[in-house]
């Protein structure tokens, strides 16, 4: 289903949100009910970089291993 693009090994924390961002490296921002304190709303850190070319049509996403992964986006489906 899903296949491996890049292995990065990052290790998660609990209450971040892990994902790639627009520049193709892996991110991180405070989950709404994550232990946030007041006035961290919005902060995204960059992690590691992965430099990940996108491709349309894809989701790109940090799997379970810490590396980042892509799936075809299910498009137009009756």
């Amino acid at each position: 289903m899903a296949q491996k693009v890049t292995k990065v090994g990052v290790k998660k924390e609990k209450g971040y949100l892990y994902f790639v961002d627009k520049a193709g490296d892996v991110s991180r921002a405070v989950m709404a009910r994550g232990g946030r304190k007041k006035g961290q709303k919005g902060k995204k850190e960059k992690v590691a970089k992965a430099g990940v070319k996108k491709e349309s049509g894809y989701l790109y996403f940090v799997d379970k291993q810490g590396d980042v992964s892509r799936a075809k986006m299910a498009r137009g489906r009756k």
